[in-house]
């Protein structure tokens, strides 16, 4: 029996122009795609016209989910895991699944994971916010209610450069808590809408990005100078 592959593939952050030839090479190939939402990989997969049977696996699949992909990998099966957009595995449950893979089943060789490398809203941020990028701190998405300030008090500390996501409901909040934890000297650089009809990078103090009246419609990625 051949050997189940898991292949990662990444996905564009909006622009569709930025999906790379090998991703939709791999997509044609498996035999099934597990994806965090089918509508929206239903219009990515209807815009390159490739049809393919469709597998729901998101933060809330359960472990009953997680042993039927572990099935079809043992059959011999070629899966692609993608997410709604950027590359799976990065601050989204496919971690998860790749965590549990690795762990009991590829030591023994009845599985394959390969990465298809493409767009991450993280390093498209980082590449166009002009700080350095020898060393960064990643910490994905702030919570939501406990831990939150402890979080930016953290960002506050960092020695390095931060980045992390903020959701458009919370990023006007968000500004408000770096206030109260960034010196007046600390560069920001708030990326709205990567790769979108809409894309707009602001820089500046905190207390400039304050006033420059930044919409919260969006996807938002934060980035802080060290």
């Amino acid at each position: 029996m051949d050997k189940g592959t898991l292949y990662i593939v990444a996905t564009p952050i909006g622009n569709l122009g930025d999906m790379t030839l090998r991703g939709l090479e791999t997509l044609k190939m498996v035999d099934v795609i597990l994806c965090e939402d089918t509508r929206v990989t239903s219009k990515l997969l209807a815009h390159f016209e490739i049809s393919k049977p469709l597998v729901s696996y998101h933060h809330h699949s359960d472990e009953k989910k997680v042993q039927e992909i572990k099935e079809m990998l043992e059959q011999g099966k070629s899966i692609a895991l993608v997410t709604d957009a950027g590359t799976p595995g990065i601050s989204d449950p496919g971690n998860q699944l790749v965590s549990s893979l690795t762990t009991e089943q590829f030591d023994n060789g009845t599985i394959s994971i390969v990465p298809i490398p493409g767009v991450s809203a993280v390093v498209t941020a980082l590449s166009v916010s002009g700080f350095p990028t020898d060393k960064f701190l990643f910490l994905g998405f702030p919570p939501h209610k406990k831990g939150r300030k402890t979080f930016f008090e953290e960002v506050g500390k960092a020695e390095y450069t931060v980045v992390f996501y903020e959701s458009s409901h919370r990023i006007l909040k968000c500004l408000d808590e770096l206030v109260a934890v960034l010196d007046n000297n600390r560069k920001v650089c708030v990326c709205r809408e990567l790769t979108k009809k809409f894309e707009t990078i602001y820089r500046g103090t905190i207390q400039e990005i304050q006033k420059m009246n930044i919409s919260d419609k969006g996807e938002f990625v934060v980035i802080i100078s060290n």
